[in-house]
């Protein structure tokens, strides 16, 4: 795909993989619709940005389907019409097991995870079916692929995610719209600190005596999958740092960068 004069919508735009990958994306000349729910980094990042190409931003909660239509419709017109939505937003919440786990953060995470990428890819779609052009990203995980103790939830979300790519993919076939799902391991964002509810202490547990990918190694990753020519398309790519084997198999003596 050439970049230029493509328009890309990313959800969760304002920390994490999200920003990581609209930052390259600026960089690769698409032009954007950044999207999350902090005005104020939505507002920092357009002026960032906007030295590079044409930024629009819009600030909603996947979860509302009814806030993402009246955001996604409020655009300009040129801007309505997608080439490239990164569906990038998610959350875990707690891990705990199931018979003690909190029903709320089974909720947040059942809403953003799967109904608020349903929601937002259901609105770019139109305009993709009618061009019969598009590509469509889907942040999933290598939870989704595997599951883990007191992940049941979380997991299931994922594994969603997996799933729904798939079946895109054949549904959207015929309108030559293409489908990934990014899957990455180990990544050092503030997912944790999110998921641990601000313990700092406990989220850093999870990366000790490994090097974890960064968001922009799955950024890069997301931007190459995009960039690629009409004919080829990245379907299903796990991405792991080196330390990382599988759920379970961690190496936390592995050398570091450089050695």
């Amino acid at each position: 795909m050439n970049p230029r004069n493509k328009i890309a919508l990313v959800t969760g735009a304002t920390s994490g993989i999200g920003e990581a990958t609209a930052i390259l994306l600026a960089e690769a000349g698409l032009d954007l619709v950044l999207c999350g729910r902090n005005i104020q980094k939505l507002e920092q990042l357009k002026v960032q940005l906007s030295r590079l190409v044409r930024v629009q931003i819009l600030s909603f909660d996947v979860k509302s389907k009814a806030s993402v239509n009246t955001a996604f419709f409020s655009l300009p017109k040129d801007f309505q019409d997608v080439d490239v939505l990164i569906n990038s937003a998610g959350n875990a919440h707690g891990a705990e097991p199931v018979d003690t786990a909190n029903l709320d953060d089974w909720d947040e995470m059942i809403d953003v995870n799967v109904k608020g990428l349903l929601y937002v890819t259901k609105a770019v779609l139109p305009a993709m079916v009618a061009k019969k052009s598009g590509h469509i990203v889907n942040l999933g995980s290598l939870a989704g692929l595997e599951t883990y103790l007191n992940g049941s939830v979380y997991c299931a979300t994922k594994s969603a995610v997996h799933t729904l790519s798939d079946a895109m993919r054949m549904d959207l076939n015929k309108h030559e719209i293409k489908v990934s799902c990014i899957n990455p391991g180990m990544v050092k964002t503030n997912f944790s600190i999110t998921r641990f509810k601000g313990d700092a202490e406990k989220a850093a547990k999870i990366y000790e005596g490994v090097t974890p990918l960064s968001a922009k190694d799955v950024a890069e990753i997301i931007v190459f999958a995009v960039t690629r020519p009409l004919h080829v398309n990245i379907a299903q790519l796990l991405l792991l740092p080196l330390g990382q084997a599988s759920i379970s198999v961690v190496n936390r003596g592995q050398r570091k960068e450089g050695n």
